[in-house]
């Protein structure tokens, strides 16, 4: 008696986490509020890269301020700047001769995932087969999805993406999984909302002896 007592309240117990994870769709839905009410944040990141052969891991802060401003200081490595002023997105890497200068639209597309930090889209709209199931911490949950229209439908190849968001829905981690089997992950600590930017902090000075080429978007 006591051994059916005891599977019982373990049943139980699972049903009750399963049923304490929400739908995607309100988790998306506050993932959505959270990013669309701030205008400005900063945030530390850390994001690592596999694939074709290659391993790269990386680090540093990022910026963001509406509408559509970027500026990743990487600190690892030291001195890598990549940003984006609304119109233009620059690319600069310590030691080479050139800083790369593309279109914001053309980013957009490439490096659409990370509008999701910029507040201006919906989960729900942008991915097909949204799904959510608990994270590996406490109140945290991931959502996972894939762009609409599928892998190579303007969105760099994109074929899943998962993000890892808390129940006030602030993303934590993002994972990028493109068609050629690459992966990118990103973890996001020490988030500051409307953090004290301006349009300043947003604008390339290419350092001395440094000129801009247009170039392609960076990967």
């Amino acid at each position: 008696m006591t051994r059916w007592v005891i599977a019982f309240l373990v049943c139980a117990s699972g049903a009750t986490l399963l049923a304490q994870v929400p739908d995607a769709k309100t988790i998306a839905s506050r993932v959505d509020h959270h990013y669309n009410s701030l205008h400005s944040l900063s945030v530390a990141f850390s994001e690592s890269y596999e694939g074709m052969g290659i391993h790269r891991a990386e680090s540093g802060t990022l910026l963001l301020r509406k509408p559509g401003r970027m500026r990743w200081v990487y600190s690892e490595p030291k001195g890598k700047l990549f940003v984006l002023d609304g119109k233009y997105a620059y690319f600069y890497t310590p030691g080479d001769a050139q800083a790369q200068r593309i279109n914001a639209k053309q980013l957009d597309d490439l490096r659409s995932p990370l509008r999701f930090l910029l507040g201006h889209t919906e989960l729900m709209k942008e991915l097909d087969g949204l799904k959510a199931s608990a994270g590996t911490e406490d109140g945290v949950y991931v959502l996972t999805g894939a762009p609409k229209g599928g892998a190579g439908s303007g969105s760099a190849h994109l074929s899943r993406l998962a993000l890892s968001v808390t129940a006030d829905g602030t993303i934590r981690a993002m994972k990028i999984e493109e068609e050629d089997g690459s992966t990118t992950n990103f973890s996001f600590t020490n988030e500051v909302p409307n953090s004290p930017v301006t349009d300043a902090d947003f604008i390339f000075r290419a350092p001395q002896g440094v000129t801009v080429v247009e170039g392609l978007p960076p990967v």
